[in-house]
């Protein structure tokens, strides 16, 4: 079975845009939407971090790569209008919450607003069918309790960024009720839990704070020990993203809406087990808890998402447990720093979460599945 084949061969040959794509969320979703076979356009700012993901993997050698901003109104639809992908991922976001404290208004004006742009450029272009709006878990108004998020409970968000997101999950709801939902294009959103993986270099995520203090040998500092969260590898919500933009565009409206992609119950564990986790697969390494005088800015103490929407309806499930997702993740940045052709580890990586979803008949995976379950 060749890659092309994969999601019912809906992307080969699509003309796709990806927004946000040179971030590390949207590297890996163009790395593999390119060997599906996609012609992909990337419209995003220069990558966030140095080093990143999208230059190593030099991925704009493949793809017709725009630098733009979400916010340049004009810009975008410029763009749309030139290229006329038929499918779009909405990844571009300021996705820190830390850093929505320090720049408030940057995060609404790009979480908000920025999609309100999009789909006002999509709405007034005619070659769209498909749109998936990426937004995250932290869109639900957080009870703080042992309970695993739905997609029908309310939207909430106490600090900046997770209340930008909550505002761009309504404004999708409200394009798709005002404007979409009896016409050509179909409009969903998605949420996942914290995304973990090789290539993440971002500030302020304890995966890239693990990796940073043991190259420095350096105790890792940890500031919520005890927190919760639905930890899942960056290939587990990308495979629910691409298998729901291809039953869209099969099924006209049938899958419109908000969709959780968030991992299976088990792998809502503590930062603590995640740090103690990443420290023994590298070998070496201890952590702290950070005693900063400082007053932190508050963050979620447990958060979980419920899947069973995606799993029923989409026949989607997630593939690796938490052990598995933290080896993988660990050893991917292990293979960095030992010089390895990280090209070939990082395909590796992808090639081996196809495998294994393979091997559960995953409705994606199979070459004669009905697209549109």
């Amino acid at each position: 079975m060749s890659e092309g084949q994969l999601f019912g061969g809906i992307f080969k040959g699509k003309k796709i845009l990806v927004t946000g794509n040179t971030g590390f969320k949207g590297s890996w979703l163009t790395l593999w939407l390119n060997s599906l076979g996609a012609s992909i356009i990337g419209y995003s700012l220069d990558p966030p971090t140095d080093p990143s993901l999208f230059e190593i993997l030099k991925l704009e050698k493949n793809i017709t790569q725009i630098k733009g901003d979400v916010r340049n109104k004009e810009y975008l639809q410029k763009t749309v209008e030139q290229f006329k992908p038929d499918i779009v991922f909405h990844l571009a976001a300021q996705p820190l919450v830390r850093s929505s404290y320090e720049e408030p208004h940057l995060t609404y004006e790009t979480n908000v607003m920025g999609t309100v742009n999009l789909f006002e450029a999509v709405r007034n272009t005619d070659s769209v069918r498909v749109v998936v709006n990426i937004t995250s878990d932290k869109c639900y108004k957080n009870r703080e309790a042992d309970y695993s998020y739905k997609e029908q409970d309310p939207m909430g968000g106490f600090d900046p960024y997770s209340s930008s997101k909550g505002c761009s999950e309504l404004v999708t709801l409200a394009y798709i009720n005002s404007f979409f939902s009896h016409g050509y294009v179909s409009l969903a959103s998605v949420r996942a839990g914290n995304v973990v993986g090789g290539g993440d270099w971002a500030v302020d995520r304890i995966i890239p704070d693990c990796i940073r203090a043991l190259v420095q040998e350096k105790p890792v500092l940890v500031r919520s020990p005890q927190a919760v969260r639905p930890w899942q590898h960056v290939l587990e919500p990308l495979s629910g993203y691409l298998w729901l933009a291809a039953c869209m565009w099969q099924n006209d409206h049938k899958y419109d809406g908000a969709w959780n992609f968030g991992p299976n119950k088990e792998s809502n564990i503590t930062v603590k087990a995640v740090v103690e986790s990443v420290i023994n697969e590298w070998g070496s390494g201890r952590w702290e808890q950070s005693n900063q005088i400082k007053a932190q800015p508050h963050e979620a103490g447990l958060l979980m998402l419920d899947h069973s929407k995606a799993r029923k309806l989409l026949l989607w499930q997630p593939i690796y447990g938490i052990n598995r997702t933290l080896e993988v993740t660990t050893n991917w940045y292990k293979a960095y720093y030992d010089n390895s052709n990280i090209k070939q580890v990082t395909l590796a990586n992808l090639n081996d979460y196809i495998k294994q979803a393979k091997k559960q008949n995953l409705s994606w995976t199979l070459v004669n599945q009905k697209v549109g379950v």
